[in-house]
């Protein structure tokens, strides 16, 4: 895949003396689903905000598709389409005008098939002649997408879009990001639901006090940084661990029904053969076990805690 965005030493500071982003290197691929991951007030927001020609930075330069965001804005913002966290949207037009209206600002001619097929896909259609302040949270929040879709952007910026969001609506949204980016669209997404950068995101991006922690193929880094756990059921409850067994550093779980170990699937040893040598001489008999990996959530706050 070729970079459709590159991010060549981003910085930003406000007149506040805050500095909220510092010395940014990223390159994003052409039809990736990319996951900006942190927590609040890391730069999530201001970073997607540089790109998108609404923040300027303090140093730095970004491209898109080739063009600077800067000298050439009106090139790449109309490859670009963003839907902010907060719902902005002038509340009395319908949701046809909104749409319409905003494909027209980018100075795309006007496109009736166009606007109905993104209004079927996120089950506006019966709603277009509606009003935006009759519409629920949910309806105004796919209203949102809809507009920044509506100029057929090359790069769909999503900034937090499930919040507050139902979880069916949160699940027919991601369908759709997955046809996007099936049709070639890039996707760059922020969030605070974990889960949902695990299951959808092709990389991983983890950005904290203004700084990019890791950038990393989301496997790979479940691969490489996904401790594993090894989850003993025990025939009899115990209360302490034996001193023969400290070295292992092992967990009492369950009111004493279980014994956790944490071993490092990438090391030469994972431990385990020593481990039950250890648990027969000391007598603590098992029914049995379990193997499980951390998630992505328990990845992210590890990386975080490791940057206070």
């Amino acid at each position: 895949m070729s970079q459709i965005i590159s991010i060549q030493g981003i910085s930003k500071t406000y007149k506040s003396g805050f500095q909220a982003l510092k010395n940014i290197d990223l390159d994003i691929e052409k039809g990736e689903i990319f996951a900006l991951l942190g927590p609040n007030g890391a730069g999530k927001t201001t970073l997607i905000s540089i790109i998108c020609g609404i923040v300027t930075p303090s140093s730095g330069t970004v491209t898109v598709g080739g063009h600077d965001i800067i000298t050439d804005y009106r090139a790449t913002r109309a490859m670009i389409g963003l839907v902010p966290q907060e719902l902005t949207a002038e509340m009395f037009e319908t949701v046809w005008a909104t749409v319409s209206h905003s494909r027209g600002l980018f100075g795309k001619w006007p496109n009736p098939s166009h606007i109905e097929k993104v209004l079927k896909d996120l089950a506006l259609w019966d709603k277009k002649d509606s009003k935006l302040m009759t519409l629920s949270g949910g309806m105004k929040r796919r209203v949102l997408i809809a507009k920044a879709l509506s100029h057929e952007p090359q790069v769909l910026f999503l900034d937090e879009p499930t919040a507050g969001v139902d979880v069916e609506l949160r699940n027919e949204m991601w369908e759709l990001v997955k046809h996007l980016r099936d049709s070639g669209v890039t996707i760059i997404l922020t969030t605070h639901y974990i889960q949902e950068a695990e299951d959808m995101a092709d990389r991983i991006g983890v950005i904290n006090k203004g700084e990019l922690v890791l950038v990393e193929d989301k496997c790979e880094l479940m691969h490489k940084l996904g401790r594993k756990q090894l989850t003993l059921e025990l025939h009899d409850p115990i209360e302490t661990i034996p001193v023969s067994l400290e070295q292992h550093q092992l967990i009492i779980a369950k009111d004493g029904n279980e014994l956790i170990y944490t071993y490092d699937s990438q090391g030469e040893r994972t431990g385990i053969t020593h481990l039950l040598t250890d648990l027969a001489e000391a007598g603590i008999r098992f029914k049995d076990l379990d193997t499980s990996q951390s998630s992505l959530e328990e990845i992210f706050v590890d990386l975080v805690r490791r940057d206070q």
